[in-house]
C-alpha cells in the first residue's frame, strides 16, 4: 500500500470551556464577600458596567432609566424602593415644625466660641480623615515590640527579639526550640536564651513560655510565691489534671489543706496570657438565603437582597461611544467589553436563580428539620438534590459551598443539610449522622458522676432506639464533638470535687 498525503473530514464532539463559561462556574462557588470583591473589580475595569442608582456616564441623559435600555439583576422591587424613598423626601421644616428655616436661634443657644462646639465632621481646621481618629486594638506582637525597644538598644538583641516575638503564638507561647532559632539566625544559643529571658519579663506576665509549667513558674516568680513546695507542685501539675490529690501531697511534702491552697493559687493564674490582647476581628456571616414560615404553614424562601450585586449595562453609553469615529482596535475593545458586561449580568442572574432553586429543594427535603429540630434531620446527598432540580452534582456542590441559610432554627451552611445515612436496627428509615451526633451529646450531657457512659453503653442505648451503629463510630462522633472519653470524664468529675 503506497503512502501518500490526502485530506480527510472527521466529525467529533468535545466540550470547550470558554472564558465566559469558566467565569459562570467560578461565580457559583464564590461567597457573598468574594462575589462583592469580584464585582467591584469588574466595575473598575469595564466602562459599561454601573451600579444601580449611580449617575449615568452620559451626562446628556440624567435619567438613564427613562432614555436607555438597561439590563439589571436587581431582584428586589425597585418601584417599591423608589416610592418609599419619595415618601420620606421632606424638607427640614416638615420634620421640625418649630423651625422656621432661618438661621436665627434663641440667645441661649448662640455662641461665638467655636472651640466649645462639636460636629460629626470634626472641628474647624481639623483636616484629618475620619478614620485617622479611630482607635485600634493593639496586638500582642505590637505590645511586645514596644517593650523590646524600651528594654534594649542593642541591634543584635533587637534582631533576635523581633524574630522571637514573631514566633510567639496568640496564646503567648513560644513553640519552636531555641536550638533551631539559633541555627536559623546564625546566632549564639546563649544570646537567644538571654533575649528570651528578657522577653519573659515583659507584660503580660508568663509571655514567651515554652510550656504550661514554665508559664506558671514565671507568674509565680513575679508574685514571689515560687517556694520549693510550689515548685514541686508545678512540676507535677499533671497530677492535678488527673485529680490525684494524694500523689500531690506526697510530691510536695505538705498536707491536704496546703495542697488545696496551692490549687486555688494556681487557678488564679493565667494559663494563656496572650489571649488578653486582641486578635484578628471575626467576620460576621451574612446569609445568602432567608427562610420564613408562610401563613399557610409552609416555608417562604427568598434571597437576601443585601448580598445581591446590583449592576446594569448602560447600552446608551455603548451606542454613543461605538458610533463615534474610533479606530478598529478601539471598536473591537468596546465590543468585547460590552459582551463581557452582558455576560456578567446574565451570569449573576443565573447564579441567584440557581442558589434559590437549590435552597428551595433543600427546604423541601428537610422540612421536618425546620419544624421539629435536628433530631428529624434526614440523610441527604448531592445526587438527590441534583436529580430533583435536573442539575449536575458538581453544580449543586459549588452552589452549597460558602453559602448560608438563615431560618427560625438558626444560621446554617447549606452543606450542613447533607449528612450521611446510618442504618436502622429495626429495618426502618435510615437516620442522619448529624441527628445521631446530637443524640450522643444529649446522652453524655445527661449522665451523672456516678454513671458515666462508656462508648459501648452508648451503642447499647442507641440500638434500643433503632440506630445500628458501631462503637468506633460512636468514638469518632464523640471526638468530632470534642467530648473526652469516659475515663477522662471520670477524672474531670473527680477534679471538680477538689
Amino acid at each position: 500500500m503506497a503512502l501518500a498525503p490526502r485530506l480527510e473530514f472527521r466529525q467529533s464532539q468535545q466540550l470547550v470551556m470558554t472564558p465566559q463559561l469558566q467565569q459562570a462556574i467560578k461565580l457559583l462557588q464564590l461567597s457573598n464577600l468574594e462575589l462583592a470583591e469580584f464585582v467591584e473589580e469588574q466595575l473598575e475595569e469595564n466602562p459599561f458596567l454601573e451600579r444601580t442608582g449611580e449617575e449615568p456616564r452620559n451626562s446628556e441623559d440624567p435619567q438613564p432609566e427613562q432614555n436607555a435600555e438597561t439590563t439589571s439583576i436587581d431582584l428586589t422591587n425597585s418601584e417599591a424602593v423608589t416610592e418609599a424613598r419619595e415618601s420620606i423626601d421632606a424638607e427640614y421644616e416638615d420634620l421640625d415644625p418649630n423651625s422656621s428655616g432661618s438661621d436665627t436661634a434663641p440667645d441661649e443657644y448662640r455662641t461665638n466660641d467655636w472651640t466649645t462646639t462639636s460636629s460629626a465632621k470634626g472641628a474647624p481646621g481639623d483636616d484629618r480623615a475620619f478614620d485617622a481618629t479611630l482607635s485600634k486594638e493593639i496586638s500582642l506582637a505590637d505590645h511586645l515590640t514596644e517593650q523590646l525597644h524600651v528594654a534594649t538598644r542593642d541591634a543584635h538583641t533587637l534582631f533576635i527579639g523581633a524574630y522571637l516575638i514573631d514566633l510567639i503564638d496568640e496564646a503567648g507561647y513560644l513553640r519552636e526550640p531555641l536550638e533551631s532559632v539559633s541555627e536559623r539566625l546564625g546566632a549564639e544559643l546563649k544570646d537567644v536564651e538571654q533575649t528570651l529571658h528578657m522577653i519573659q519579663t515583659f507584660e503580660p506576665c508568663g509571655i514567651g513560655a515554652r510550656d504550661l509549667k514554665e508559664c506558671l513558674r514565671l507568674q509565680l516568680e513575679e508574685r514571689d510565691h515560687l517556694d520549693p513546695a510550689m515548685a514541686a507542685f508545678v512540676d507535677n501539675i499533671e497530677l492535678l489534671a488527673n485529680g490525684d490529690l494524694k500523689a500531690l501531697m506526697e510530691k510536695t511534702g505538705t498536707d491536704e489543706e496546703d495542697v488545696r491552697d496551692m490549687i486555688a493559687e494556681i487557678r488564679a493564674l493565667t494559663p494563656k496570657p496572650g489571649y488578653a490582647f486582641g486578635c484578628e476581628p471575626v467576620q460576621a456571616v451574612i446569609p445568602d438565603v432567608i427562610v420564613r414560615q408562610a401563613a399557610d404553614g409552609g416555608w417562604k424562601i427568598e434571597l437576601n437582597s443585601e448580598t445581591l450585586p446590583r449592576v446594569l449595562v448602560n447600552q446608551t453609553y455603548y451606542t454613543e461611544i461605538s458610533t463615534s469615529n474610533c479606530k478598529v482596535e478601539d471598536k473591537e475593545f468596546l465590543s468585547e467589553q460590552f459582551t463581557n458586561a452582558n455576560w456578567l449580568v446574565k451570569s449573576l442572574d443565573q447564579r441567584a436563580r440557581t442558589i434559590l432553586k437549590v435552597a428551595s429543594e433543600i427546604v423541601r427535603q428537610q422540612d421536618a428539620f425546620f419544624v421539629y429540630g435536628v433530631k428529624q434531620l434526614r440523610p441527604l446527598n448531592l445526587r438527590a438534590v441534583a436529580d430533583a432540580i435536573s442539575m449536575h452534582e458538581s453544580t449543586v456542590s459549588r452552589v452549597t459551598s460558602n453559602k448560608y441559610m438563615a431560618s427560625p432554627r438558626g444560621l446554617f451552611e447549606l452543606k450542613y443539610f447533607f449528612t450521611a445515612a446510618i442504618a436502622s436496627s429495626s429495618g426502618g428509615e435510615a437516620h442522619s449522622a448529624e441527628a445521631v451526633r446530637c443524640r450522643i451529646r444529649e446522652l453524655i450531657d445527661a449522665e451523672t458522676q456516678g454513671a458515666v457512659l462508656s462508648d459501648d453503653k452508648i451503642v447499647e442505648i442507641l440500638k434500643t432506639e433503632g440506630v445500628d451503629i458501631a462503637r468506633r463510630t460512636v468514638a469518632k462522633y464523640r471526638e468530632t464533638l470534642k467530648i473526652p472519653s469516659s475515663v477522662q470524664r471520670r477524672r474531670n468529675y473527680a477534679r471538680a470535687r477538689i
